[in-house]
């Protein structure tokens, strides 16, 4: 009935319809508190994993123009088996993708993984499980990457992010993928697939880098205004 009565409104803002931020509010601080987020961990509700995609490398890009403004040719660093998307996305916000090879058992190679971090890295990346094998990557091991060279870790995890803390709950042994770990800055989680929700993506980031996901307009014919994911 929820479906029914909303599923084809166009509800943008959260101004002319409050319940709009509450019911994101919500989502976000489930998905969060699934994967470990204490209060600090905010983020947003977009329209699918790709578009989640799309605002972390965007969010990660404008970070670095403010730290970093010396970087002009930004990188981020990937396994082979990072989502497509990644590079869609590589596209949009002028970041290369600097790949990581692998090892004969298919996880990322470490030690190429840390010598391909540069002077003109903006961003580490992972994924739990990964795009092409279902394999999750050492993402303890990267999360002491992120640290240890002072940068942002975003873990994919589209398609495990409902569904590897139910596989933990069941007993089975996992490395830690979330924000258990310190490195880890922002993650991505589906409700579409193991949330069993419709398209749509919760988002998730440290509040230390969701000033850099909206995008404002401070000049539009209505005044202040902006735009946000989804």
């Amino acid at each position: 009935m929820f479906y029914h009565a909303f599923l084809h409104e166009n509800a943008l803002n959260p101004m002319v319809f409050p319940s709009l931020a509450r019911f994101e509010t919500e989502t976000v601080a489930m998905a969060a508190g699934m994967l470990h987020g204490n209060e600090r961990v905010v983020g947003s509700v977009t329209s699918g994993g790709t578009e989640s995609i799309l605002m972390a490398v965007k969010t990660y890009r404008d970070r670095a123009r403010d730290l970093w403004p010396h970087i002009t040719q930004p990188e981020m660093v990937a396994p082979q088996t990072i989502h497509p998307a990644f590079e869609k996305a590589a596209s949009y916000f002028n970041v290369t993708v600097v790949h990581v090879p692998l090892n004969p058992d298919l996880t990322p190679n470490m030690a190429a993984y840390e010598k391909a971090i540069s002077t003109n890295t903006i961003l580490l990346l992972c994924s739990a499980p990964e795009y092409c094998y279902g394999m999750v990557d050492p993402v303890p091991t990267i999360s002491g990457l992120a640290i240890r060279h002072n940068l942002p870790l975003h873990v994919d995890a589209c398609f495990g992010g409902f569904m590897l803390p139910w596989v933990e709950k069941l007993g089975y042994s996992l490395p830690e993928f979330d924000f258990r770990l310190p490195g880890v800055t922002s993650m991505s989680a589906d409700i579409h697939k193991y949330g069993l929700g419709i398209k749509a993506s919760t988002s998730g980031s440290s509040v230390a880098f969701q000033f850099h996901l909206v995008t404002s307009l401070f000049r539009s014919a209505g005044g202040e205004c902006g735009t946000v994911p989804g």
